[in-house]
């Protein structure tokens, strides 16, 4: 596994689901093109294993290698085929390996709104720190970090539009009867403030989250409109 060619295949698995990142990454800057991915793949692979499949304990397993993986990231060792872009990276890998059972923990069907967010906290809070780090800019004053209840429903996004109805927690599919899938989305949208805070990769990846959401919420496919005002959108972060 360990080759050049390995880490663009975990790339391209994570590209395929997120065609908008071709337009979004030109405002990405040039240097950090190839680190924002990789890192948006690492994250693909880690929610996949928590949350993919009827039985838990292959994810399980998968995760604890994950971990194991991210603390021999932090003492200079790598494995897995990503590691040859980001295990480099002067960044506290351990902070990631540490929230790694926090992850897993969020699998099952939460009861309520709070508690699913609760529950992804641990894990958002090391996102939140890695990607902040991983794109610092020596040249310029460091963005302010996301909060990581923004990380948190960022994430809470990306399961629902991966898995539908299965991540809905009880609580609003007992008021939202058929219409779950929609009413989770909509809730997302309320307390999921637009990302003003974190790195630029970071923005424009939530923007994309955001507008699939905003599509689910509204009972609809992304629109042409949408998509032809992405670019102008991904400008406004990157100026910002």
């Amino acid at each position: 596994m360990d080759n050049d060619a390995a880490p663009a295949e975990f790339i391209a698995k994570w590209r395929e689901h997120w065609p908008e990142w071709s337009v979004a990454e030109t405002f990405v800057p040039e240097e950090q093109r190839e680190v924002a991915s990789a890192w948006f793949a690492l994250r693909h692979e880690l929610t996949e294993a928590a949350w993919a499949g009827e039985d838990p304990r292959p994810g399980e397993a998968k995760l604890a290698w994950w971990r194991e993986e991210l603390q021999g990231w932090a003492q200079g060792r790598r494995r897995h085929p990503l590691g040859a872009v980001l295990q480099k990276q002067p960044v506290p890998w351990i902070l990631l390996a540490d929230s790694i059972p926090s992850l897993f923990a969020s699998r099952g069907i939460a009861p309520d709104p709070d508690q699913a967010a609760i529950r992804l906290e641990p894990f958002a809070e090391g996102v939140a720190g890695i990607g902040i780090t991983l794109f610092a800019d020596a040249a310029q004053p460091p963005p302010s970090p996301p909060p990581p209840r923004s990380v948190v429903y960022g994430l809470l996004a990306e399961r629902l539009l991966r898995q539908g109805e299965v991540a809905v927690p009880d609580s609003i599919r007992g008021e939202a009867g058929g219409n779950a899938v929609q009413a989770w989305a909509a809730r997302l949208l309320q307390r999921w403030a637009p990302p003003h805070h974190g790195s630029i990769p970071g923005r424009l990846q939530a923007l994309l989250v955001r507008e699939r959401l905003q599509a689910t919420a509204d009972g609809r496919s992304p629109s042409s409109w949408s998509r032809l005002t992405l670019p102008w959108r991904c400008r406004v972060i990157a100026r910002s």
